[in-house]
């Protein structure tokens, strides 16, 4: 398991902001939707950096995934201008499904609430 320091959560918080900054001004690529970068998170030697994030709408996820990937250069060459490190981490997006897979859960819970306690009867009251 690894275990963060206070600097490793202090680049990821920069590296975050800093794509999240770079994604909504200075990338201007008509083929991504709206791009939240959820998360960032750096490997113990900082050679690599995974960034989460979600984009609208959901079915162009793999394409964005590949898009970014694809300008992951020009995204570190900007941080590297940002961060005062020896080497700046190479950069891997990754689509983060679990806001997805949040609100799929939550329906299936709502759905069996429903099953259990039918808007016809009363809830118990306690």
């Amino acid at each position: 398991m690894q275990r963060e320091n206070g600097r490793d959560k202090k680049v990821a918080e920069l590296i975050q902001k800093e794509i999240a900054r770079l994604l909504q001004r200075e990338l201007r690529d008509p083929r991504l939707g709206m791009i939240t970068v959820n998360e960032a998170k750096v490997s113990r030697d900082y050679a690599f950096s995974d960034i989460y994030f979600t984009v609208i709408p959901e079915d162009s996820a793999d394409k964005a995934e590949s898009l970014l990937n694809e300008a992951s250069g020009f995204f570190r060459s900007k941080l590297a201008k940002k961060l005062s490190m020896r080497t700046t981490p190479k950069l891997r997006f990754r689509y983060d499904s679990s806001l997805g897979e949040g609100a799929r859960i939550s329906s299936l819970i709502a759905r069996e609430k429903r099953k259990i306690w039918p808007t016809s009867r009363k809830k118990p009251e306690i």
